[in-house]
């Protein structure tokens, strides 16, 4: 029996827990996006290298604490594009070819389908931020300081800011629309936010805008996480982290619950 034809015999049945909904929901999510995922593994691990490893040869004689600013840079760029890029342009697709609107039709709690999308990224995600830390150590011979609570609370808050943020972008606007935006967020992420070089290299002003946006304040926490001897959280980071993923939330949920 198919996964479609579960979801359907499960919303047929209001009975059914919310519970059993989302693990039906998880199982429809990782068929669905089962055949990609050893891409989007080794997408991950290309991009750790390029990012870690080629960004450090455009940097002459590298020292090692900008070798570990890159390298505990690198995690969150990952998580970010995941989010940002690839579950927005996942949506954006199942809007176009009507999967979308066949999930929202049924009988469930819309926000399950937001819970179920977002479990099964944060599980794709995470990894990532061992593959870039395993890179950095090759390459550099760095030596990291783990703060587990501090780099486990960081990751996630970082994959659900970004995944909710995007998610909230690909439900929002058309389909085409929300692909376009995703092309320009991972330039801007990865070429003009201070996660794998140093804010002062920005101008001041720029410098004020990354005060606000989730992207600096995400690896800023990150980074402490993997090297707590070397760099420190900061208690506003962590509000405007909170302030974005709530906001991401927010505006998905709405937009899922919205009437047509």
């Amino acid at each position: 029996m198919s996964e479609q034809t579960t979801i359907t015999e499960q919303a047929s049945h209001p009975q059914a827990g919310l519970w059993s909904s989302y693990r039906t929901l998880l199982r429809w999510q990782f068929a669905q996006i089962g055949s990609m995922l050893p891409l989007i593994i080794v997408i991950q691990a290309l991009l750790a290298g390029g990012i870690i490893i080629g960004f450090g040869f455009l940097i002459p004689n590298i020292d090692s604490a900008t070798a570990m600013f890159l390298s505990t840079g690198a995690p969150t760029v990952l998580l970010l594009t995941i989010g940002l890029v690839i579950v927005p342009q996942g949506v954006a697709r199942s809007r176009t070819d009507g999967t979308f609107n066949y999930m929202r039709s049924l009988p469930l709690a819309r926000p399950l389908l937001f819970a179920a999308d977002l479990t099964v990224w944060v599980i794709i995600a995470l990894p990532s931020v061992g593959v870039a830390v395993l890179t950095g150590w090759l390459r550099y011979d760095l030596v990291f300081s783990f703060n587990w609570p501090l780099l486990i609370a960081a990751a996630l808050l970082i994959t659900v800011m970004a995944t909710a943020v995007g998610y909230a972008i690909a439900v929002s606007v058309p389909p085409m629309l929300a692909q376009l935006i995703t092309q320009v967020l991972v330039f801007f992420v990865m070429l003009f936010s201070p996660i794998t070089f140093a804010p002062g290299q920005l101008p001041g002003w720029f410098q004020t805008v990354h005060d606000i946006l989730p992207l600096r304040p995400g690896a800023d926490l990150l980074r402490a996480g993997l090297a707590s001897e070397t760099f420190d959280a900061s208690g506003r980071d962590l509000l405007v982290l909170s302030v974005w993923c709530l906001a991401g939330v927010a505006i998905t949920i709405r937009a899922l619950v919205r009437r047509h």
